[in-house]
Order: C-alpha cells, then sequence, then structure tokens
C-alpha cells in the first residue's frame, strides 16, 4: 500500500467520525445550549433529570447548614435590581459548602444538577453552581459631551 493512499484513507476515516458525531448531536433536535433559563426548565424538566439551570439568587435567602454540608438558597427568574415579583422561583440545595467567590444576594448564577420534588414541591439539588463576574466592566455609553471637552 502507498504511503499516499494510507494518507488519504486515514483523513477519509476522521473525516467520517466526524460528520458521524455531529450529525448524531444534531439528530434528537437539541440545541448547543449551555444553560436554560429558569422559566425554560420549569416548563420542560422532569425529577432526576439533569440540568444546568441560569437565574439570579433572591436577595437573602442564602442559608448554610453547616452540620448538614449544604448550601439552601433561591434563584429567581429577573435580577433582583430590577424591582418587580423576581419572576420565577427555584428553591436549591447545593451540597457543598464551598461557593464561589462571587456567591451572594443579587448575583447571576447557573447551578449544575437535578430536580427533586414534583410540581407541587419542585426543589434543585445543585452539584456545582458558577457565579457569573458583575457587568461592571463591560464598556459604557460613551458621553458626546465629555469626548468634546478632551478634545
Amino acid at each position: 500500500m502507498s504511503k499516499g493512499f494510507q494518507i488519504a484513507a486515514g483523513a477519509t476515516a476522521i473525516a467520517l467520525l466526524l460528520g458521524w458525531y455531529g450529525w448524531s448531536q444534531l439528530e434528537d433536535g437539541s440545541t448547543f445550549s449551555y444553560y436554560q433559563s429558569l422559566e425554560e426548565f420549569l416548563l420542560s424538566s422532569e425529577i432526576g433529570e439533569h440540568a444546568r439551570v441560569h437565574g439570579y439568587v433572591a436577595e437573602g435567602s442564602i442559608q448554610r447548614d453547616v452540620p448538614g454540608r449544604q448550601v439552601l438558597f433561591v434563584v429567581q427568574e429577573s435580577p433582583p435590581h430590577a424591582g418587580g415579583d423576581g419572576g420565577a422561583r427555584l428553591d436549591v440545595i447545593f451540597t457543598s459548602l464551598e461557593t464561589p467567590d462571587l456567591f451572594k444576594g443579587g448575583a447571576e448564577v447557573v447551578v449544575e444538577g437535578r430536580q427533586l420534588g414534583g410540581a407541587g414541591n419542585r426543589r434543585f439539588e445543585a452539584d456545582k453552581v458558577f457565579a457569573k463576574c458583575p457587568s461592571k466592566f463591560e464598556g459604557s455609553q460613551s458621553d458626546p459631551t465629555r469626548s468634546a471637552a478632551l478634545d
């Protein structure tokens, strides 16, 4: 067998495997979403199903159960600083005391774990909690009066 044929056969096999993998990921109609919004999760989840859910920690809801080695808190749909009732809510049990540094009331979080309980008693057991860095580092709108003063 010539060296060129071996290279072509190997490249074809790799291309076929990558194509099969991509097709199998799209076959069931799923999307490549890192997480679901809280509202999406509440509408579509089943008990025991693994999920990642995005939301905001409700102000004053964090309770640390040191003997039980867990943290209890509530995740709500909209940020607390936006006003209103916060939208949909989900009770979360985080099975560790080691929370991210940015974890606090009002923080934007993604919780990863599974749903416990039925529709009347929805709880979420989180294995991981990810807290988002505050958006204070994003660029601000330019002020035309300030830019004119700098010229």
